[in-house]
């Protein structure tokens, strides 16, 4: 059968954090559906005049929305301390969705000494996570268990590497192939905190899920095809689907009865648009070693040690 929202069912007394809810792009439409069916929602972003609008806009559709709101800067670590150590004073935490990121943007070494991308899209996530873990495991056994969605992409696929060097050391940069590293990075990380849960014996499971073609102001924004950002804007809703379809992998794999270590996406043609569903991945995100090293690598850059 094909999933639905309507399949998500009554999510009241669920607490759910969404990182990069801003309006316009996927994270919104997913804070929007999870405080629709009842959850508390946690909007996490980098400004406040973003959160109020995302807050603004929620509270339009659904008046009586529960929503808290934290300020999150996934590109510094301290940030991300800071937003932690606030999520976690507002008690348990059943979903963690992993969904803000940037896109292919240029250059830049963050206030920690890292390329922006690979800072706001992987090394941010995986503080987070590790600083909410004992928020996550307290949430005890409501809805099958806490559960974190890492948000990936189809463009894993065009990683050549994966991201285990030494990310503090300065090379050259291409934007395109760094981005997709991060999405491989994504999934790498996704598929070895799952095992390690597992091996913990924590009642948490980790999924992943990716948009597939969306038409948000990410590319835009981040001025990913440079001068030909405009005409991307135009162009691009031509042949993807709007942030609310693209907002359906993440549900699915926020709410449904999956297990650890699953992977959604669109059903459509080449994972583009349409339905979600269970998809696979690629053979170098289930590449045991690169899981290992790149988690080593996060460890050592981020100061903080998993279970």
């Amino acid at each position: 059968m094909t999933w639905t929202t309507s399949d998500m069912g009554d999510l009241g007394g669920m607490t759910a954090v969404v990182t990069g809810p801003s309006r316009g792009g996927i994270g919104y439409d997913t804070a929007l559906e999870l405080a629709r069916h009842g959850a508390r929602v946690v909007l996490a972003g980098r400004s406040q005049g973003k959160l109020d609008e995302a807050a603004a806009g929620i509270r339009g559709e659904v008046p009586d929305a529960s929503l808290e709101q934290v300020i999150l800067d996934l590109s510094d670590l301290s940030s991300v301390r800071a937003a932690a150590t606030a999520i976690a004073e507002l008690g348990p935490v059943d979903r963690l969705v992993n969904n803000a990121g940037v896109m292919a943007t240029p250059y830049r070494r963050t206030s920690d000494g890292l390329e922006q991308q690979l800072a706001t899209n992987h090394f941010g996530p995986f503080l987070l996570t590790g600083l909410l873990l004992p928020s996550l495991v307290a949430s005890g056994s409501a809805f099958g268990g806490a559960r974190v969605v890492t948000v990936s992409s189809v463009g894993h696929r065009m990683a050549t590497s994966a991201p285990v060097g030494d990310p503090l050391t300065q090379g050259r940069y291409h934007r395109w192939p760094t981005y997709f590293r991060t999405k491989l990075a994504n999934l790498l990380f996704t598929y070895e905190l799952d095992s390690r849960l597992r091996a913990a014996g924590l009642a948490v499971s980790a999924l992943a899920a990716h948009p597939g073609l969306v038409s948000s102001h990410l590319i835009s924004n981040g001025g990913s095809f440079g001068p030909l950002s405009r005409i991307a804007d135009v162009a691009y809703p031509v042949i993807s689907q709007k942030p609310a379809q693209g907002a359906w992998p993440s549900l699915m794999a926020a709410t449904a009865d999956l297990p650890g270590g699953t992977y959604v996406g669109p059903s459509g043609p080449a994972e583009s648009r349409g339905a979600p569903e269970v998809v696979g991945s690629n053979r170098r995100s289930h590449d045991a070693d690169a899981q290992r090293r790149l988690w080593e690598v996060s460890e050592r850059i981020t100061g903080i040690t998993y279970p």
